[in-house]
């Protein structure tokens, strides 16, 4: 049987397209650092849909490799460099080279990880990293291990659905019931809590935020308080979303105590180290999760902290087959004989979903390519340039430091005051010059950084909320961010 003409010709025509892509994206790269590179112009949606013209437009007749290439140029021209070592913004930055060839890895097999028969060899490697990933957080029961899902909010809504599942297993057939459960977690837990509340029938009312003490933490006290008073009110606590990094101060609740309230009270404790969980690869800087082994399950994502490309997130048990519980459902027409002497090889039935990327992939050649030590040093230089910002900070009298001293993790919240003499009534002003200068920063081609009112809206303002990502964000890169924050304020007449 002859092969087709497109069959003959595909692997020629994926080696041409490959090369042409290969050298704009090793340019790309090379270029972030480059003297005077810029991070990426700050244009608004409708000015920016007029400069990329009719590239945005699709075609009756294909354009092949020539229209593919010129739309590839123009994205690269008009998007953020997360390479820049100025980006700064986000609770994540760009990749590396094994990341990059890992995902070119995925979309040459382009295979569905749900079933074992499609992905026999991925599936062996999601089980087997998720295991020794869990092992790293102190999971340390041979069937510990878990699953990936696409982003910490998938991973944070399925351990929910877990919880709900395992503690009230009559939920899996007859839904939420007469229960009226409740969720408690930090005022600065993440939003996809409430959201998860909301996917799963809950409503956003189910969720309780409990205040936090001076360290910005979960007050255990309250939480426990709060548990009583729901019981009191006939509802049914179910679930603590405790947090390993919070998203603007990165704080790490403590997980011992609230481990104690979850059991007095039979309710699920699920750590939320979408961000700061990664730690775990330190020795040094692991004390930071005392007590999340006592967790019931537990978030963490490669794609921040490491360096791994977006998105890869797992969600970790002591046990893993509370995910096959919570999720399995019979459907003998996909999955055949996934279980084989009591271990389910069927990764797509441990989830609410069908189609799944093999994220885990991902994490597992960074692993075999930086190791465990290699991991700890990055994480541990980031926390070191973290140290430096907050240093740099704290001795000039036109700034003022929201994060403690040192941070608990690698963002480092400030305020700008360039008429000096800082105040938290002039809350406005603040506002102000944060978004003026934070949108200079860009402006001027060299920095992307974030900015975020404080817990609970009001106060004294929107203040700076400035990411180390190692290995990209260095020394000096940060005291370059200050220079140029003193430049503007000059520049500007703030």
């Amino acid at each position: 049987m002859t092969q087709s003409l497109e069959q003959s010709s595909r692997s020629q025509e994926l080696q041409e397209l490959l090369q042409a892509v290969s050298q704009r994206a090793v340019a790309y790269v090379a270029s972030a650092d480059t003297p005077g590179a810029r991070i990426g112009d700050p244009v608004p949606p409708k000015q920016l849909f007029k400069m990329l013209g009719n590239s945005l437009a699709l075609p009756d007749s294909g354009e092949g490799q020539q229209g593919f290439l010129r739309v590839m140029d123009e994205i690269l021209k008009h998007s953020i460099v997360t390479w820049h070592s100025g980006f700064m913004d986000k609770l994540y930055v760009s990749t590396n080279p094994v990341g990059v060839a890992s995902d070119i890895l995925l979309s040459i097999l382009n295979t569905n990880s749900y079933i074992y028969s499609v992905a026999p060899v991925l599936t062996l490697i999601e089980k087997q990293t998720s295991h020794e990933y869990a092992e790293l957080f102190g999971f340390n029961n041979p069937l510990s291990g878990g699953i990936t899902l696409p982003g910490g909010s998938a991973s944070n809504t399925h351990s929910m659905i877990v919880a709900r599942t395992i503690l009230y297993p009559d939920t899996k057939v007859n839904g939420n019931g007469n229960y009226k459960f409740v969720i408690f977690t930090s005022r600065h837990g993440h939003y996809s809590v409430e959201k998860a509340a909301i996917s799963l029938g809950l409503g956003s009312e189910a969720v309780w935020a409990i205040p936090v003490d001076k360290d910005e933490r979960m007050r255990v006290d309250i939480l426990e308080e709060k548990i009583i008073e729901a019981k009191e009110q006939g509802r049914t606590p179910l679930y603590i979303n405790a947090t390993a990094g919070t998203t603007v101060y990165g704080s790490y609740d403590p997980f011992e105590e609230i481990s104690v309230v979850a059991k007095k009270y039979g309710l699920w404790l699920h750590v939320d180290g979408s961000w700061g969980g990664n730690v775990a690869f330190s020795d040094k800087l692991r004390y930071k999760l005392k007590g999340v082994e006592l967790a019931d399950s537990l978030t963490v994502n490669p794609h921040k902290m490491l360096g791994v490309p977006l998105t890869c997130s797992f969600l970790l048990a002591p046990d893993h087959r509370v995910f096959q519980t919570a999720s399995s459902l019979r459907a003998p027409y996909l999955y055949h004989n996934g279980t084989i002497d009591g271990e389910n090889y069927d990764m797509g039935d441990a989830t609410m979903g069908c189609g799944r990327r093999a994220d885990s992939l991902k994490l597992f050649l960074g692993w075999k390519w930086y190791g465990k030590e290699g991991y700890a040093k990055r994480i541990e230089q980031a926390f070191e340039v973290t140290q430096h910002l907050v240093n740099l900070i704290a001795k000039r009298p036109k700034f003022h430091l929201v994060s403690s001293n040192p941070p608990p993790c690698l963002q480092t919240c400030f305020y700008y005051s360039p008429r000096g003499g800082f105040t938290e009534k002039d809350s406005e002003y603040n506002t102000k010059v944060t978004r003026t200068v934070a949108y200079e920063l860009q402006a001027r081609g060299r920095f992307l950084v974030d900015y975020a009112p404080p817990a609970g809206g009001g106060g004294a303002g929107e203040f700076f909320r400035a990411v180390v990502n190692a290995p990209t964000t260095t020394k000096a890169t940060v005291e370059e961010l200050v220079a140029t924050i003193e430049e503007i304020g000059v520049d500007m007449g703030l």
